[in-house]
């Protein structure tokens, strides 16, 4: 009775919160925006029509994250989780991936270092006390990382774009690149305006001469129910010159996909979101056949999964978007790696998943 007390004064503080505004929402200078063809009416907007949800189904969906979650959507033991060193790191070769968590990944393209959506916090959440939590620690604090050229942030959600991430992260980044309007939000965080960089779909910039061109996403963006969509969603594509990547970062699936394949591909490694997958919102996150034909769609040569095994966002069990993806891959002879948290990939060489997820992990009749 006392756990349910708590969950209801738990619904009731997010609704008030968001209701009176508390949550953060940052004002953006809308005619920057203008020119943007996504950009319309004072918000940002997919080419294809999304289904509303609406107050009620919005209710319904937060009521059964609160009552009506599986034992199995949180793991039943520690997961593994291999500790990194900046000395590993700066003696590391080029080409290197470590998955920091749930879609941060740490790069080295070159001798140089990028993060994407980096997420360091213990939940993903505008309250410290409350919201999802970490499935793991970090392989490394922010401190221990060694200097970092750039950033690529896709959206402003709570799980991709860490406040005190950021803010402890500006001092050591020389570049962070963003969806238009999302460096809006880090600026008025106190990022200098000369490290920002925002782009439109399909528009391009180099650092350090490596290429990075935002591309388009089927998604949604806010941080509160007052600024919904005042800033761009984007996937992303990191081209060295004799090494492409592409990173979805959050989106449903569209014939997008397709296009930034004919425009861009094909990759040595395409990263894309495979987890916290629900009916109730088919549009804006994919299941994982979708997620497989997304691959297939940009013609990556390897597929790694991601958005998934770090917080609990979703009501399906933990290990589902990794089981099902594995299968659908071996069905499909598409190549599959899904390394642990903190264990470093060989972009050109990848290797195989070990489905380390199943370590430790009570055995489910």
């Amino acid at each position: 009775m006392k756990r349910r007390s708590a969950r209801i004064l738990i619904l009731l503080t997010v609704l008030t919160a968001m209701s009176i505004g508390l949550l953060t929402c940052t004002a953006h200078p809308a005619a920057a925006y203008d020119q943007s063809p996504q950009y319309g009416q004072g918000r940002f907007h997919n080419p294809a029509s999304m289904r509303s949800n609406g107050v009620v189904r919005t209710l319904g969906v937060l009521w059964r994250f609160l009552f009506d979650k599986p034992a199995d959507a949180t793991p039943l033991a520690p997961i593994p989780v291999q500790r990194l060193t900046r000395q590993a790191l700066l003696a590391a070769p080029n080409d290197s991936l470590w998955r920091l968590g749930h879609s941060t990944m740490l790069l080295k393209l070159d001798g140089h270092f990028w993060l994407t959506d980096p997420v360091f916090s213990e939940r993903v959440s505008p309250f410290s006390f409350m919201g999802p939590k970490r499935f793991h620690a970090p392989p490394l604090s922010i401190d221990e990382l060694p200097e970092i050229t750039g950033v690529i942030i896709s959206h402003d959600h709570y799980d991709h774009l860490d406040h005190d991430a950021v803010l402890a992260l500006a001092p050591k980044v020389q570049h962070f690149v963003t969806a238009l309007g999302v460096g809006d939000r880090l600026l008025a965080w106190g990022v200098p305006q000369e490290k920002i960089t925002q782009l439109d779909w399909w528009q391009e910039t180099r650092v350090q001469g490596l290429k990075v061109a935002a591309t388009p996403a089927q998604h949604f963006s806010g941080r509160s129910l007052s600024d919904g969509n005042r800033t761009l969603w984007a996937s992303w594509v990191i081209d060295t010159g004799s090494t492409r990547i592409f990173f979805s970062g959050d989106s449903g699936y569209f014939d997008g996909f397709a296009k930034i394949g004919e425009r861009y591909g094909p990759f040595d490694l395409a990263m894309v979101e495979t987890g916290a997958y629900d009916a109730d919102w088919p549009d804006v996150h994919m299941q994982p056949e979708q997620s497989l034909q997304a691959h297939l769609d940009v013609r990556g040569k390897v597929m790694m999964p991601i958005h998934n095994g770090t917080f609990d966002l979703a009501l399906h069990p933990w290990t589902e978007p990794f089981e099902r993806i594995t299968a659908l891959a071996a069905e499909q002879g598409v190549v599959l790696t899904a390394p642990k948290m903190g264990e470093r990939l060989d972009i050109r060489e990848p290797a195989p998943s070990t489905q380390w997820w199943r370590e430790g992990q009570p055995v489910r009749e």
